[in-house]
């Protein structure tokens, strides 16, 4: 389709030439003999580019590229001044209102042409990135609708009540970085009498929907009557199994992802928890009457197809011990100046904190992350679970 062309100009001779060159040369023009009609023509007709006269009766050229300029179908058209007015002062006049360039009377129809051309191009290129700004832009909020959706999943598969035995104390925290990731944690009893507790927490590699897609699935895998937790009612999945299963279900192969996991179970009655990680941050095991220990029994990764077996270990615990779980956004959360906040950091804390109740751990936990970041958010999931074992 051939690209239209205005010519605004009082003068029939100009009108009549520069339409006849224009046409040679393949564009379509339209005329209007004054500025008012050029106006109406240029809303009307959806011009490329206008050719414009200065020295018109009534409205003269510049007051026509002024209106032009201040109108938003109008704005963006190129504008070329071809006028008899050959001072500098003229060109710059006309320059500084909007024109796009500005051509002497009488001119060379070979030059003239030659800045058609140059303005026309610069148009095309101009609407092509202006479409594709457009389509980046409804990409980009389809990609926040989805990854608002995911975020919102992924929060409903947390934990809503805690569970309701006197053997335990519980308390968690949650905080979504900006970029959606792939945290997630769950307990629940093995039993229905409260006694034994399983307790998981995992953290998908990488951000976005995919990890938060990953996270669902492990969720669903590890439902308690998904017959791979509890095989009967006195037979239960331990944690070492729990991992190898998980293993085997998520190859590296099969999602192009991996995940590190912690999977524990305590018996309240005997205050023994046995327990296997896979990759994951030690869980920190704080004594009221000794120093903290790390719970750091396991193999590798989820994902790598049991290259290494699940180790697990089992530790006993006393009344008043506690068991702090985290995924590493916490250890490796960064300020403003890129200092890290750091394992050593984290377990002195918990010690400070340790004779405190579980519910206060945790929220002064997340008050020493928020002051170390100084109100920036957080590169990754922070997530935190608590446990206090009260006794048999």
């Amino acid at each position: 389709m051939a690209e239209r062309i205005l010519v605004i100009d009082d003068s029939d001779d100009s009108r009549e030439l520069i339409r006849r060159f224009l046409e040679r040369a393949g564009y379509e023009v339209t005329a209007a003999v004054n500025g008012q009609e050029g106006l109406t023509k240029a809303c009307t007709a959806d011009p490329d580019l206008i050719l414009l006269d200065i020295m018109m009766p009534g409205m003269d050229g510049y007051e026509v590229c002024e209106t032009l300029k201040k109108e938003g179908r109008t704005r963006d058209i190129p504008v070329i001044f071809l006028s008899g007015l050959g001072e500098t002062r003229d060109k710059i006049r006309g320059l500084e209102i909007g024109g796009a360039d500005y051509i002497t009377k009488p001119f060379d129809r070979g030059e003239a042409l030659a800045r058609v051309r140059s303005h026309l191009k610069i148009r095309r290129l101009t609407k092509e990135a202006l479409a594709a700004n457009r389509e980046l832009v409804e990409k980009q909020q389809r990609l926040d609708e989805d990854l608002r959706a995911a975020a919102g999943i992924q929060q409903s598969l947390l934990p809503k009540l805690l569970p309701a035995t006197p053997a335990f104390d519980m308390a968690w925290k949650y905080i979504p970085s900006e970029a959606i990731g792939g945290d997630i944690f769950n307990y629940f009893t093995l039993d229905g009498k409260g006694k034994r507790l399983a307790f998981y927490m995992l953290d998908v590699s990488g951000h976005g929907v995919p990890s938060a897609l990953v996270t669902v699935s492990v969720s669903q895998f590890l439902q308690p009557h998904s017959g791979r937790i509890i095989k009967n009612k006195n037979d239960f999945a331990s944690p070492g199994e729990v991992l190898s299963a998980l293993d085997r279900e998520y190859p590296l192969e099969r999602f192009d992802k991996y995940f590190t996991m912690f999977y524990g179970i305590l018996d309240g009655g005997e205050g023994v928890l046995t327990y296997s990680s896979a990759g994951h941050p030690p869980p920190v095991l704080l004594h009221e009457r000794a120093s903290y220990d790390l719970l750091d029994k396991g193999g590798a990764i989820i994902g790598l197809g049991g290259r290494v077996p699940f180790e697990e270990d089992t530790v006993s615990l006393v009344a008043g011990d506690k068991v702090i779980l985290y995924t590493d956004g916490v250890s490796e959360c960064q300020d403003a100046r890129g200092a890290v906040y750091g394992e050593q950091r984290f377990y002195q804390l918990l010690e400070n904190l340790k004779k405190k109740p579980i519910a206060v751990m945790m929220e002064d936990i997340v008050k020493d992350i928020g002051s170390f970041l100084s109100g920036l958010h957080p590169q990754d999931d922070i997530t935190l679970l608590g446990i206090e074992y009260r006794g048999g």
